[in-house]
């Protein structure tokens, strides 16, 4: 059997299939006709492998309760083993629906209400609304942009942050979203090293870990064994695969007291069997999926370099973040003039696009927009052309 979903440049008309991407604008407050590269999931065909395996469990007919065995973890392991050099044990792992979710179920485990957490902004919006929606307070230690265009990490004040608001725990987000750095060894051990000394837990998000676009994918946890102890590693085949509604990730927790503290929220939020086509498109994923994600990876590479020219030679004034990692390009506009308001109504009234706004992360996102290269060329390009003609409008 042959991988069949190989052509990225096919447009696929999503709309009316319930999809958050296009059929909601107008619920979320957007023209009608806007063109969406907001939300992080692609406008690509899965691998076909996937549609078959999905096909084929769903032709059983019987969709009763549901747990997966020692196939899918070596399916997993083998994937983490290959393309991010990282042994995991099987009882590390703990299946949940969704990385945000991982997330809540950490913010309960790992801290008491009123406690700080602290992130790094501009941050994916949702760790804020977890930490805030559970009864904590957010802390950042706001990553500094360099005259490069690469963000770093100001390592006194991340220290500061922790020493001054007895943080406990620290969402890391590697490659980071929406800045699009892949964080270097260097820099994760010193993360790494601080957390040991002052007795914080790490959340890694590492969803985005098969899009490494320049440099090396390090998993947090699997630098040192100490790392390991105080960490959660968040990874799921949604974002690779593009199978986001499947709602299914693994998280691996080598310490067994942390392991225990999660559990026991997942059990308090009612959570056990996870839905079995997800299971079965995770498992199909890592183990049939290779040429579809090294194709669509080149695609999406491709689609970088192409706004990277673009962007240079036609739209004055804005600036393109170094990125590498993520399918999501990070655009200053700050040199336009607009105000973050007035930024954000060119782009939507005037251009009609659904980006998202730097404003949703965090203070210092504004100014800034995200988009979405995970599309066919031709959608990249008019939206692209869409901002060149609102801005010299």
């Amino acid at each position: 059997m042959a991988e069949r979903n190989l052509d990225f440049d096919k447009v696929i008309n999503r709309k009316n299939t319930d999809c958050l991407k296009y059929d909601f604008a107008v619920k979320r407050g957007m023209p009608a006709d806007v063109l969406p590269l907001w939300v992080a999931d692609m406008d690509f065909k899965t691998s076909s492998y996937i549609e078959d395996a999905v096909i084929e469990r769903t032709k059983h007919g019987i969709f009763g309760y549901s747990e997966v065995g020692e196939d899918y973890f070596n399916a997993v392991k083998n994937w983490m083993k290959k393309h991010h050099n990282w042994d995991v044990d099987e009882k590390w792992l703990v299946k949940t629906p969704g990385v945000v979710f991982a997330l809540a179920m950490s913010v309960k485990a790992y801290t008491e209400p009123g406690d700080s957490v602290l992130i790094q902004l501009p941050v994916y919006y949702p760790f804020s609304e977890v930490i805030r929606d559970n009864g904590r307070k957010v802390v950042s230690n706001d990553l500094v942009l360099s005259e490069d265009g690469r963000y770093h990490i100001d390592f006194d004040d991340f220290e500061k942050k922790i020493v001054e608001n007895n943080i406990k725990l620290f969402f890391l987000c590697n490659p980071h979203n929406p800045v699009g750095r892949v964080w270097t060894l260097e820099e994760l051990k010193r993360i790494g090293n601080i957390c040991l000394e002052h007795g914080v837990t790490v959340v890694s998000d590492e969803i985005h870990n098969d899009f490494i676009l320049k440099g090396e994918h390090h998993v947090f946890a699997g630098i040192d064994e100490r790392f390991a102890d105080i960490s959660v590693t968040c990874t799921s085949a949604s974002k690779t695969f593009n199978i986001a509604s499947m709602m299914i990730s693994n998280i691996f927790i080598p310490s067994e007291a942390l392991r225990r503290k999660f559990r026991r929220q997942l059990d308090a939020a009612g959570v056990s069997q996870l839905g079995i086509l997800g299971l079965e498109a995770t498992r199909a994923a890592y183990e049939h999926g290779e040429e579809w994600y090294q194709a669509m990876l080149s695609y999406v590479k491709a689609n970088v370099e192409f706004a990277r020219e673009y962007i240079r030679d036609n739209l004055k004034n804005v600036k393109l973040m170094d990125i590498e990692g993520t399918y999501l390009i990070w655009l200053d506009f700050r040199e336009t003039g607009l105000t973050a308001k007035e930024l954000d109504d060119l782009i939507i009234n005037k251009a009609k696009l659904w980006l998202d706004s730097g404003r949703i992360f965090g203070k210092v996102g504004e100014g800034f927009q995200r988009i979405n290269v995970a599309c066919p060329r031709t959608t990249l390009k008019e939206a692209l052309d869409r901002i060149k003609i609102s801005l010299e409008g």
